[in-house]
């Protein structure tokens, strides 16, 4: 059926069908609590597959930071049949398009291939996921990997302040913490932290499977089962799944903090942050439109206040975080050490210019103009779809059709932008500066 907005519940074993434009969607719980979400789309050759497992960095205990990020690095490092090479190989002859990313809210390992590939690269999958050796000499080379990754982290100054910012506005929150750990926690991850996670949050209940394309629900689903089952996993039927994971809210801080960080680079970066909104807050959808306004284009308040009129920066931009526990709202700008001060004012001035005077109608048009267009364009790829299914069932439990989230876009008015933007603008603000010193 056409729909605006469909519940994804966790106790009701029926399958729930949507269509929106003639292409056709499912969700079904299996045996064992799996839970497999599809959309068929009309004219592919391709498939869009992900491996979702509802556990990421936010969920690491104390001194275990980091291990599921490295536990994602492992499962590419061998199973018990299977050579890191010659998963490499596989993936390579399937088009070379499988990879995997770790999120504060979940990890996901996903691959896109022909159709007639798809049960080569579901099998693929299953034996990562299930049969992973996790081998402790293998842990130890990785390590080496990781910590280049962090490096090359280290190394972009935007990256830096972008990663400082969270615990000045969120506190000690588990979503402030890197989502890769530091140096210092991959450096204490020993072999046990990243068992324990495996055996924690690698099994049925928290696993979601979507896929997008060429693809038919209930083959795929014939095939999730009959693959985990062949692995010994447990799938008894009637087995709900593991319930939405939250953590506590976020506590914000009261008072805004200044950080600066020595960096040797050619320019410096200037973050300032505020406290943004959880998801599911009434104004989402308008902190979309006021980050657009702000900060999303060439013709946004920051882009023409910064570099048009001033020409004090090459790029200037707002953006935002949002999670089930809290959220952040910042405004961005790489510029000279000199100039640093003067950008982080006129940015803040900005905004405060916004609560004040509001936005015209021409803004508010052209902002929804740019949110069509994003989602209308994206919803047109077969990754979108099945990343859009995943984080519908981990996060939010609910999915909107592309139709609906343009109704309540086109709903946005300049006073509901002016509202969002007192109170932002209202906020405790931290700034971090991370270049050479000015």
């Amino acid at each position: 059926m056409t729909y605006s907005q469909i519940s994804l519940p966790l106790d009701d074993f029926s399958t729930i069908s949507f269509e929106e434009d003639g292409i056709v969607g499912n969700r079904s719980i299996l045996p064992g609590g799996i839970r497999v979400l599809t959309e068929k789309i009309p004219g592919q050759r391709s498939v869009s597959l992900s491996f979702w497992i509802g556990a990421g960095s936010r969920d690491e205990l104390g001194g275990a930071e980091g291990s599921t990020h490295f536990l994602e690095h492992m499962l590419f490092k061998g199973t018990n049949t299977r050579s890191s090479l010659e998963i490499s190989q596989i993936s390579d002859f399937l088009g070379g398009a499988m990879n995997a990313a770790t999120a504060r809210q979940y990890t996901c390992y996903y691959g896109r291939v022909f159709a007639s590939d798809m049960p080569q690269l579901l099998e693929l999958l299953v034996d990562m996921v299930t049969d992973s050796k996790l081998d402790s000499q293998q842990m130890e080379i990785e390590r080496g990997v990781i910590l280049e990754e962090l490096a090359a982290s280290a190394d972009d100054v935007s990256e830096v302040a972008e990663t400082a910012i969270l615990p000045l506005i969120l506190g000690e929150h588990p979503l402030a913490r890197p989502v890769g750990g530091t140096r210092k926690t991959v450096l204490a991850l020993d072999h046990s932290h990243m068992l324990e996670h495996y055996h924690e949050y690698y099994n049925s209940r928290e696993l979601v499977v979507t896929a997008a394309g060429d693809v038919d629900h209930s083959e795929l689903c014939s095939l999730v089962q009959s693959l985990l089952s062949s692995r010994g996993w447990d799938l008894c039927a009637g087995t709900t799944p593991s319930s939405r994971r939250r953590a506590t809210d976020v506590s914000y801080s009261t008072q805004g903090n200044e950080l600066y960080i020595p960096h040797p680079s050619n320019q410096s970066a200037v973050v300032v942050g505020m406290p943004g909104l959880q998801i599911g807050h009434r104004d989402e959808i308008t902190m979309l439109a006021l980050d657009s306004i702000l900060g999303g284009g060439t013709s946004s308040r920051l882009f023409q206040e910064v570099r048009e009129k001033r020409g004090l920066a090459y790029s200037t931009y707002s953006w935002f975080l949002n999670w089930v526990e809290g959220g952040v709202f910042a405004l961005e700008a790489a510029c000279a050490a000199e100039n640093t001060r003067e950008v982080a004012s006129i940015m803040q001035e900005s905004l405060e210019k916004i609560a004040t005077d509001g936005v015209t109608q021409q803004e508010v048009d052209t902002a929804y103009n740019q949110r069509r267009a994003q989602l209308v364009f994206s919803s047109e790829t077969n990754g979108f779809r099945k990343n859009r299914l995943g984080q519908a069932e981990i996060i939010r439990g609910n999915i909107c059709s592309i139709e609906e989230a343009l109704r309540l876009s086109r709903a946005v008015t300049p006073e509901n932008i002016q509202t969002l933007a007192m109170k932002l603008a209202e906020s405790p603000r931290s700034v971090v500066i991370c270049g050479a010193e000015g």
